[in-house]
Parts: structure tokens; C-alpha cells; sequence
């Protein structure tokens, strides 16, 4: 600019050169160009004489984002290098990620300088994290090292999904077959470029003189995005060069010594307005697509998604602003934007499978109640069919998500399909990264909420106590006559047969009269009673206080592994002995109906929605010896 004073620089490469230059230019008032400074925080509109011949990487967000939602994934981890171009992007991506409601578990900064050792540190941090789908946005140099350590740590296997952003996308081809190799199975978004006869023109003058440029550069290999943009940016400026007449045009020199470096002193381009302007006015249909800058960048529409397998990449869909994802562009006319995985093909993921990754992994307890049922159809059933009330609602609210939710189902078990443990370490797993959530006939309680957290209840919480009923001490002939007393039943007897005699005059019918009403309120009175002692005074419990059991030394029951034992231990002050576990409710009728001296129980604790399926099968049956 001082010495030589160019009327415009195209370049720098990278958005920390970028920055730097670009306040030069606007010192010089020359125009910057750039065909890869992609960071956003450089903006065209409050720097005047920056030119960004190519779009800025906000522009891929929303179709990152869509990915991130057609396959369900509720949690991610961002790795990106520690620079501007790094940076820049994360704020947006965050942003994004938060309107769809994915969380981001973890975010992984890797400086350029970075060793081998210190990648693979980082790589160890995450591969503990139980966190499997990974977003990576850096430059090709920093990428190839990154993928080739991941593989090496077991990071491209089955279970993981990574992404890669436009920057690393844009240059795979120049990779090297090892480095892409150790990328199979990535996904991968990157700005579409439109086939044109110009393109396959100039592709083909490319090879044919890529070996004789190999020759003299090893650094030169095969065509992409940015090299396209560099070719249309030279003709831009080669176009606006002649559109705004630059013959005669000079600097404007400041009054400065020639060894006085201070940036102050640059000379003003005279014409760098006019310049400017005429290269954001041009237009033509270039090697990329139509050259046509919005607000002093390049605005790309459309992007392809691809699928690395063995040394090319698979086109899987693409992406656009106005429908969202499809298999092709060939479709006409206006369609709903969509964000399903169906109208993408089927990615072939890491490990060679196309089970998709990072499914919900699910605990479900071993359970064979109304709540959860696990069933095994064989002994050598792998799979089990699980069913329930719990399950049912959670099928439900899953149709009501507006989003995919891949899931499976894991029983808690031990080698011998048992239970394997206790609720409370059942749902530890969660903390422990075992299981992402666990659905079942889980009770909330303080002390599992330090560790989990609890959707709504969905039925009645508490723990209650079923205990059998007195023996009917009035089942015998004479129960008739309990609702009145003898007095009154001499009396009656007596007016029956006073009355019975002969009537003979007004006064003995009209005692008769009397009489009949008398009968009536009796007969009223009577049905009462003895309903009342046939009902309210038969269903008498056999223990009303729980003091009573305890003092007495009788045994109690309760459904093992459930919290009912910690609660009847430190809350009812029960000692462990007089504790009875049992694994299913048909058990309790029986444990019920020995006795508290035949090895029975007095009574059974358990929580509220179990109580109420044990009463709703098992009380007053008439088999039962006991009535519950």
C-alpha cells in the first residue's frame, strides 16, 4: 500500500490475517478481498472496504442444526480450534442448538499448535464422557490430525457420530487416502455447487495440467470450494477493474519520511470508493455459481451433506432455506419445510453400520407387575418384550414430541435376569452414565432427587399399610336379633298378641292403627341395624397401629428392593429382623393369611399404586379365608 500502492489485495486466507489487513484497507480506504476469511464477527457492513467473496460460516448453522434435530439427538459435544475462525462460529451454534433444546455437554477447545500428545489427552477426556455425537469445526490441517488420533483411540467405531463444518468439509479431497481412512463414516456440509459446462471445462484443463503443476509444488492437489472462489473472485476484480476506468489513479501521499512505518502515514487510494463499489455491483455466473455479494458477501442458499465411505464422499441430501432437506433439487413447486431424516438417504455411520448413534439408552427395572412387564420368550431371548402402564405413557409422549426420539430399552438385570439391585442403584446408573434415563414405577424422594431429576408424577405417591380384618364374631343364628335389644323384643311380642285378640269396638282399632305405624318405624329401624352389623362392624382391621405390630414383635412385609424397607427401618424404627422382603404382590395374600404365629406377616407396607392393584385383585374374595 506505502510503497508499491495496490489498489485492492485479495486475500488473506485466514480470518486472524483478516482482521488485521482489513483495518489497513480502511486506513487506505483499498479494498480487502477475501475468498476464505469465513469467521462472522468480520462484518462487511461495518468494515466498508472488506469484501468477502464467499458466505460467513453463520450460514451453515441452521442447516447444522437441522441435522442435529432429523436424527434426534438431544445432547452433542463441540470441538473446534482455539482461533478466530474457531470461535467465531460457537456463540451461533450455541444459540442454535438451545432453540431445538440440545445440550451441549461439553466444549473442546484444541489450539493449532497442539501435539500429537495433547490431541490425544483431549480426545481421552471425551471419550470418557458418555456424550458419543461430536461437532468439529476446524481447518484442514488441525482436522487430519484430530480424525487420524481419533481412530486410533477408537473413536470412529459403532456408537459415535461426528459432523464436520463447511471449513473442513470444503477441503477433504486434498486429504491424504490415510486421513480419510480414519474419517470413514463422518457426516460432512459444505456449500452446493452447481454443475455448468464452464466448470467441467475448466476442470478438465485442471487435471490435465495437474501433473505438471505437481511437479513444481507438492502443496498443489485436486479442486475445491475455496480454489472455485478464488477464480471467480480474480475475475470480479479483473471486471470491476475495467468497469470503473482505474487508468489514471494514485495515492494520496501523507507528509511522512520514507522509513516512517506508523500506520497513520498510508496514502489514501483516491478511487478505492469507487472500486469498492463497482466489485459489490458486479455480477456474472462464475466457477461457483452466480457472483452476486449481499451486503458485501456472497449468500449461499443451498447446501449438499455427504457421507465419507472408502476415499470419496457419498452425497446423502441437501439442504436449503426454503424446504429444508431432500434427496435432490429436482423438485418443482412449493413444498413444507422439512427437517426429517427420511428425506436424506441412509448414512453409513462409523464402525460400517447404519444403526444410527447415541440412541436414548433407557433403564427399565426387572419388574413383571402392571407397571413394567419384562417377558423372555426364550432362554436364549436376547431382546425381551417390555410392557406396562409406565411404558405405555411413555410411548405417548413420545408421539407428542415434535422431534424424533430414538431410544432402547435396557433391563436392570444380572445374569440370571433378576433384578440387579435396588431402585435407588437403578437410578444411579443415570449419574453414573450408565443409562441416559430410566422409565418405570420410580417414586420420587428427597434423596434420589440430589442425583436424578423426576418428570411429573403420573399417579398417587405415599406408602400405605394392608392388613386382614377381625374374625365376624356375630356369625351365628341369632345375628337377627343383635339390632334390637330383649327389652324391646318383649315389648313387640306383647303388642302382637294384645293386638292379635278380637276387635271389637273404634278404641281397638284405633290402637291397631297406632300400631301399624309403629311397625312401620321399626321395621325401618331394624333394616339399618342390621346392615350396619353385617357391613361397617364386620370390616374391623386386625391392627390399627403400627406401634402394636412393632412392640409385639410381629413380622411385616414389603416388595424387595423397593425404598419401603429403608423407610420401615429408619422412619418406623422396625428392626431388620421383623422384615419380610417378597418379589411379587400375589405373594402377599398368602403371607397375610398364615398369621402372625404360622410365619405370616401382620401386616404389608408398600407404596399406593401397588396397594391399590394387590386390594383391586386380591380383597373380599369369596375363596379367601380372610377378607383383606
Amino acid at each position: 500500500m506505502k510503497n508499491k500502492e495496490v489498489q485492492a489485495i485479495i486475500g488473506p486466507q485466514s480470518s486472524a490475517e483478516a482482521r488485521f489487513v482489513i483495518e489497513l484497507g480502511r486506513k487506505a480506504q483499498v479494498p480487502i478481498i477475501s475468498f476464505s476469511a469465513t469467521c462472522p464477527s468480520l462484518s462487511p457492513s461495518q468494515n466498508p472496504f472488506f469484501i468477502r467473496a464467499t458466505h460467513d460460516d453463520s450460514a451453515q448453522v441452521k442447516a447444522i442444526v437441522d441435522i442435529v434435530k432429523a436424527f434426534g439427538w438431544w445432547e452433542i459435544v463441540l470441538i473446534y480450534e482455539d482461533t478466530d475462525y474457531g470461535n467465531g462460529l460457537i456463540p451461533y451454534v450455541l444459540d442454535a442448538l438451545q432453540e431445538i433444546d440440545t445440550r451441549v455437554s461439553y466444549r473442546s477447545e484444541i489450539h493449532p499448535s497442539s501435539n500429537n500428545t495433547e490431541i490425544s489427552e483431549e480426545l481421552n477426556k471425551l471419550k470418557a464422557n458418555h456424550t458419543r455425537i461430536f461437532l468439529v469445526h476446524m481447518t484442514a490441517s488441525l482436522g487430519s490430525k484430530l480424525f487420524a488420533l481419533a481412530k486410533s483411540a477408537g473413536m470412529m467405531s459403532e456408537g459415535y457420530a461426528w459432523i464436520l463444518t463447511e471449513g473442513l468439509s470444503s477441503l477433504l479431497d486434498p486429504m491424504s487416502s490415510k486421513v480419510m481412512d480414519s474419517m470413514q463414516g463422518v457426516l460432512g456440509i459444505r456449500p452446493y455447487l452447481p454443475p455448468s459446462k464452464q466448470l467441467e471445462d475448466f476442470e478438465r484443463k485442471w487435471k490435465r495440467n495437474l501433473t505438471s503443476i505437481r511437479a513444481k509444488s507438492k502443496s498443489i492437489t485436486s479442486l475445491n470450494c475455496f480454489g472455485l472462489w478464488a477464480y471467480d473472485t480474480i475475475w470480479a476484480l479483473a471486471m470491476a477493474v475495467e468497469k470503473a476506468s482505474m487508468v489514471h489513479s494514485c495515492f494520496l501521499k501523507q507528509n511522512t519520511s520514507n522509513n516512517n512505518v506508523d500506520l497513520a502515514a498510508l496514502g489514501i487510494f483516491e478511487m478505492g470508493t469507487r472500486l469498492c463499489d463497482t466489485i459489490l455491483s458486479t455480477t456474472f455466473q462464475g466457477l461457483s455459481g452466480n457472483f452476486h455479494l449481499v451486503k458485501g458477501q456472497l449468500e449461499s442458499s443451498t447446501f449438499e451433506l455427504f457421507n465419507v465411505i472408502g476415499k470419496t464422499e457419498r452425497i446423502i441430501g441437501y439442504w436449503t432455506r426454503q424446504r429444508g432437506f431432500s434427496k435432490d433439487l429436482n423438485g418443482t413447486g412449493e413444498r413444507a419445510y422439512s427437517t426429517s431424516k427420511d428425506n436424506l438417504k441412509q448414512p453409513i455411520w462409523p464402525g460400517d453400520t447404519t444403526e444410527q448413534p447415541s440412541k436414548l439408552r433407557i433403564g427399565v427395572p426387572v419388574t413383571f407387575g402392571k407397571f413394567v412387564k419384562i417377558e423372555w420368550h426364550s432362554p436364549t431371548d436376547d431382546k425381551p418384550s417390555i410392557s406396562g402402564f409406565s411404558i405405555d405413557l411413555f410411548h405417548a409422549v413420545q408421539e407428542a414430541l415434535p422431534f424424533p426420539l430414538p431410544h432402547e430399552f435396557i433391563p436392570y438385570m444380572n445374569k440370571h435376569r433378576q433384578m440387579n439391585g435396588t431402585y435407588d442403584q437403578l437410578l444411579y446408573q443415570i449419574k453414573n452414565q450408565v443409562y441416559d434415563a430410566v422409565v418405570g414405577d420410580t417414586t420420587i424422594i428427597a434423596n434420589r432427587s440430589l442425583y436424578v431429576d423426576f418428570t411429573l408424577p403420573y399417579t398417587e405417591s405415599g406408602v400405605s399399610m394392608v392388613v386382614l380384618v377381625k374374625d365376624d364374631e356375630n356369625k351365628n343364628l341369632w345375628i337377627f336379633l343383635k339390632p334390637l335389644s330383649i327389652n324391646l323384643w318383649l315389648t313387640i311380642g306383647a303388642a302382637f298378641i294384645f293386638t292379635g285378640e278380637k276387635v271389637v269396638n273404634n278404641w281397638s282399632r284405633f290402637v291397631l292403627i297406632i300400631w301399624i305405624f309403629v311397625v312401620l318405624i321399626l321395621t325401618q329401624s331394624y333394616t339399618a341395624s342390621l346392615t350396619s352389623i353385617l357391613t361397617v362392624q364386620r370390616l374391623q382391621p386386625t391392627f390399627v397401629d403400627v406401634k402394636e405390630i412393632k412392640n409385639n414383635g410381629y413380622f411385616v412385609g414389603y416388595l424387595e428392593h423397593s425404598f419401603v424397607e429403608e423407610l420401615l427401618i429408619k422412619q418406623l424404627d422396625f428392626h431388620k429382623s421383623q422384615l419380610k422382603p417378597y418379589l411379587t404382590y400375589e405373594e402377599f395374600p398368602e403371607a397375610l393369611s398364615k398369621g402372625t404365629h404360622n410365619g405370616g406377616v401382620a401386616a404389608i407396607f408398600d407404596e399406593i399404586p401397588y396397594i391399590k392393584l394387590f386390594l383391586a385383585k386380591y380383597c373380599s374374595r369369596p375363596s379367601d379365608k380372610d377378607p383383606l
